[in-house]
């Protein structure tokens, strides 16, 4: 199995068209806001002498924090030209990337296998995934956990969708960073309020945990707050694995 031709071109051609700089792209917002509370939720959870696998890493920003909070930290992209970008800009080598399609289990298995059980980041992920490819990411989750690791999710929900739309209709138009994201068709397509967790269910995942947030992006409305999407976050395990 694999992602769709179409799917694959998008995502090159947009990280192509990149410096792959921290903040150059929309979702691309500092670690400290995205990252950092994000692994504060999954650590009342998680074993941290496990490694964590940054699943859809782009150029690595997050990546990048995660790796000075776990042992060992891999970020893992569909685009050659991201992660090209994320060794890059990786100067200190803190991290290691790597090109991976998620709903290629079999390579997933390949990587799980050589790290052993893991903690995983997915964040911002499956809005974008094409909906025949939901389900293997999410299958993706739970075979890089294993029984001791954990995961955390986070997604855009539907209302998402009216704050992209104040920043499109903006005077003026749309900021360049989401006139790339338009140009190369990665059209947000929000998950429906129950699928998310029919998806992680259906992956062989518990939920340990969840709420809502806001997802930071990099851009900044006219008045000078961050745009910020509605989210809902999850921490998984393996099901039947909470005091694992």
């Amino acid at each position: 199995m694999g992602v769709s031709e179409r799917y694959v071109r998008a995502w090159e051609g947009f990280w192509a068209e990149c410096t792959g700089e921290p903040g150059e792209a929309f979702w691309d917002a500092d670690a400290t806001l995205t990252a950092a509370p994000h692994t504060a939720l999954l650590a009342a959870h998680a074993d941290r002498t496990l490694p964590i696998v940054d699943l859809g890493c782009g150029n690595g920003t997050q990546t990048r924090y995660l790796a000075g909070y776990f042992p060992r930290a891999v970020g893992v992209d569909l685009s050659a030209a991201a992660v090209a970008h994320a060794r890059r800009t990786d100067g200190d080598a803190v991290a290691e990337f790597e090109q991976l399609d998620l709903t290629d289990l079999v390579a997933v298995r390949r990587l799980g296998d050589r790290l052993g059980e893991s903690n995983a980041y997915l964040r911002a992920v499956l809005h974008q995934s094409d909906p025949a490819d939901r389900a293997p990411v999410a299958a993706a989750v739970a075979l890089l956990l294993g029984r001791r690791g954990r995961g955390f999710v986070v997604e855009p929900t539907a209302a998402a969708k009216a704050v992209l739309h104040q920043v499109a209709e903006r005077p003026g138009g749309p900021p360049e960073k989401l006139r790339r994201v338009r140009r190369h068709q990665l059209r947000p397509a929000e998950v429906a309020s129950d699928e998310l967790p029919a998806l992680l269910y259906g992956a062989g995942l518990e939920i340990l945990d969840q709420g809502e947030t806001g997802l930071a992006m990099s851009e900044r409305h006219p008045d000078g707050t961050r745009v910020a999407l509605p989210a809902r976050w999850f921490v998984v395990a393996a099901a039947g694995d909470r005091d694992a």
